[in-house]
């Protein structure tokens, strides 16, 4: 939902005409998007066995229907009718972020493990996840002590939230620490990849089955990586005055694209850290029945990179 200057002589009902555009299209861009892949994912997840990669799957692609559809609600003038309900609505939103970006983290971690193959590469990535959650939490509590969001109904049809610069301020510092934290896993991930490569003088064909797969996870993760830093950047942004005000055209094509993408990186590019590996596993398999398929297993929660595996 777009802030708006603390100064109520620039609220006016047209000024949120652009921003709404850009939330309708991008919640009907994760509609589309799962539309889209709902044939992959009949067959590569809800046909298969359950597992924790199939069932944070599940959980974020459920999220983010839900999480598009209220957003529009949310943010069309009209719908909501009283500001307890764009309070409450508003909040749950902003809860969900906290909640599906972990769950990303948690992916991230499990196939940093499948590409080490190591124990204390595992308890090194969950302890320094720990932290950050950690540091994210006093942040978010050391902004809470400020007086929070509100949000009011506009002419009695538009939800708006007023700028609190104390919160926001303490928001941003939250996002710096994700960028943080992203930029180590993303890090991790190209260094493991690019030694991998380097080991394979000459190549055999199981070597060069399970490079194929690593190209496939760094692929995925580079672009997850560069959709997420975009929207932290666009979030970061917003402590300029001149792009977090929405009575301004521009103020409301910033925030525009700050909602496309945030929901890009949680419900588009997020799922497709599990979906791209599981299809791209699924293809192998029929080049695989002539016994020239020999590869150690990778450990992916479920996700068993390995001609007899469970997909």
């Amino acid at each position: 939902m777009p802030l708006i200057p603390s100064d109520p002589t620039s609220w006016s009902f047209n000024m949120y005409r652009v921003s709404n555009y850009f939330v309708v299209a991008s919640s009907a861009a994760v509609v589309y998007d799962w539309v889209l892949t709902f044939g992959q994912e009949h067959e590569l997840i809800w046909r298969q066995r359950r597992s924790l990669m199939t069932v944070l799957y599940i959980i974020v692609r459920c999220i983010g229907l839900l999480y598009s559809v209220s957003n529009v609600l949310l943010n069309l003038p009209g719908v909501l009718k009283t500001a307890m309900g764009c309070n409450a609505m508003n909040l749950a939103l902003s809860w969900t972020i906290f909640i599906v970006n972990p769950i990303l983290s948690v992916i991230l971690i499990t196939r940093l493990y499948a590409m080490y193959q190591s124990r204390k590469m595992l308890i090194f990535l969950v302890v320094t996840f720990c932290s950050v959650l950690v540091a994210c939490g006093m942040i978010g509590t050391i902004g809470s002590t400020y007086t929070p969001t509100n949000v009011i109904l506009l002419n009695g049809t538009q939800c708006i939230s007023e700028v609190n610069e104390g919160e926001q301020r303490s928001t941003l510092e939250g996002y710096i620490v994700a960028i943080v934290w992203h930029i180590l896993t993303l890090c991790l991930a190209i260094w493991i990849t690019a030694k991998h490569f380097c080991e394979l003088q000459p190549p055999s064909a199981g070597q060069t089955f399970i490079g194929d797969y690593f190209i496939v996870l760094i692929k995925t993760q580079v672009f997850y990586f560069a959709i997420f830093t975009a929207g932290c950047c666009f979030n970061i942004g917003l402590i300029s005055p001149m792009v977090s005000d929405t009575s301004r055209v521009g103020g409301q094509i910033y925030w525009g694209f700050l909602e496309l993408a945030t929901l890009l990186q949680m419900f588009v590019v997020g799922p497709r850290l599990i979906l791209s590996i599981r299809k791209y596993h699924a293809d192998l398999l029929p080049n695989s029945e002539d016994g020239t398929f020999e590869m150690r297993a990778i450990a992916f929660q479920g996700l068993q990179m390995s001609t007899g595996s469970d997909v």
